[in-house]
């Protein structure tokens, strides 16, 4: 499983981190604090070549906080290009109205990404993040939570209480220095115990302080498949790499699943079984998935 998820025997899979951008068609925002350069710009149609070189049939865009931040229009647009092959996770304000949920449904949106690390924890504390988390659940739709450190800590019990499905990014984004213990990775460990949340056994390059192959994130990998299991786990490349200091390449961002997840059957939940419950993924007719 060096590049490709064909050894699996899965002919359906999905990578359910990545984003877009076409800056000819849908240009960045004037206030953007930070505009990804032209090597870090892939549109969809090059998101397309690197599933289809790999083996992967199916992606979860997540529109960026980089470049675009509220505005989901490219994400749309990929999304309309290829329906059968993608779902996306907008970025919206909280108040956003019924309206604009409904339009972004219509779109293939399934869910909403709140960006702790970007925008802080006070996103997801006091009444107004309560209603919004109210707002979702009633639409089943997903709140996807990127966070780091302990940031989790702050916020699990109003996510504990809600009645939102969860996923939540990169692995909680750990300290490796700080162990297992950590506050805000416990706190994501108990959200197994909800039944309503999972997991992205992603981006280890956002936490490690390692080289590839990232052998300090392996631990907190291994806690989160024990504690939530296959059913509510699934992978992602977090492609194209937005802001790295050095090159990241998609093939070793895949291989670390084998190692994760030595399964082939467990492995095979994980890129396919779980996103199509979690995700409304749907078989692309006549791939004959397993």
């Amino acid at each position: 499983m060096v590049s490709s998820v064909r050894q699996t025997g899965l002919s359906n899979a999905a990578d359910c981190h990545v984003h877009v951008f076409d800056t000819a068609r849908f240009p960045y925002a004037r206030r953007a604090a930070y505009k990804p350069p032209p090597q870090e710009a892939a549109t969809a149609r090059q998101l397309l070549g690197v599933l289809d070189a790999h083996g992967l049939t199916h992606a979860l865009l997540v529109n960026p906080t980089s470049g675009y931040g509220y505005d989901n229009g490219c994400m749309l647009a990929a999304i309309a290009r290829s329906p059968e092959r993608f779902r996306g996770i907008a970025r919206l304000r909280p108040t956003v109205t019924d309206r604009e949920l409904e339009r972004l449904s219509r779109g293939g949106v399934i869910g909403l990404r709140l960006d702790l690390v970007g925008d802080g924890v006070e996103l997801l504390r006091g009444r107004r993040a309560a209603r919004l988390l109210a707002r979702l659940a009633e639409r089943s739709w997903i709140v996807q939570i990127q966070c780091e450190k302990d940031q989790l800590a702050a916020v699990a019990p109003l996510l504990r209480e809600s009645r939102a499905q969860l996923l939540i990014d990169h692995c909680g984004r750990p300290d490796p220095a700080q162990g297992l213990r950590q506050p805000g990775f416990r706190a994501l460990l108990g959200l197994a115990a909800t039944g309503r949340a999972a997991v992205k056994l992603s981006g280890a390059f956002r936490f490690s302080r390692r080289p590839w192959p990232h052998g300090d994130a392996d631990r907190f990998a291994k806690a989160i498949v024990d504690a939530f299991t296959p059913a509510n786990c699934v992978w992602g490349s977090d492609w194209p790499f937005l802001r790295m200091p050095m090159r990241v390449d998609y093939g070793p961002t895949l291989a670390c699943l084998e190692r994760w997840v030595p399964g082939a059957a467990d492995r095979r939940r994980v890129l396919w079984s779980t996103p199509a419950r979690l995700l409304g993924f749907k078989p692309i007719p006549g791939s004959g998935a397993r």
